[in-house]
């Protein structure tokens, strides 16, 4: 199952330097619908691409919006020129199916 979508990117509060895109509310709603087994913290894993960049992560639930967050590693913020507050074309594909 892909998506896609265009979403800013935000730094965790939490966590100076840990940045995501918040999967659009639909998106997770289809997602969290998806038979799969029961990973850690309620993650998915997942295939991304962003720009020329792509690699395998994991979503996670946001209890606060309700939706998955998707991590942006550095890497792809510097490969991508990406900063915070822009907007992220995603292409991402779930794995846990």
């Amino acid at each position: 199952m892909r998506f896609e979508f265009t979403a800013p990117l935000w730094e965790w509060s939490a966590r100076a330097e840990w940045f995501f895109v918040t999967v659009p509310d639909e998106a997770s709603a289809d997602i969290r619908e998806i038979p799969r087994p029961p990973r850690g913290f309620g993650s998915v894993r997942v295939s991304v691409r962003v720009g020329g960049s792509s690699w395998t992560t994991s979503i996670f639930p946001d209890s606060t919006v309700g939706c998955y967050v998707l991590p942006i590693k550095k890497a792809v913020r510097v490969a991508e020129g990406l900063a915070e507050g822009g907007e992220v074309a995603v292409s991402l594909t779930v794995l846990d199916l």
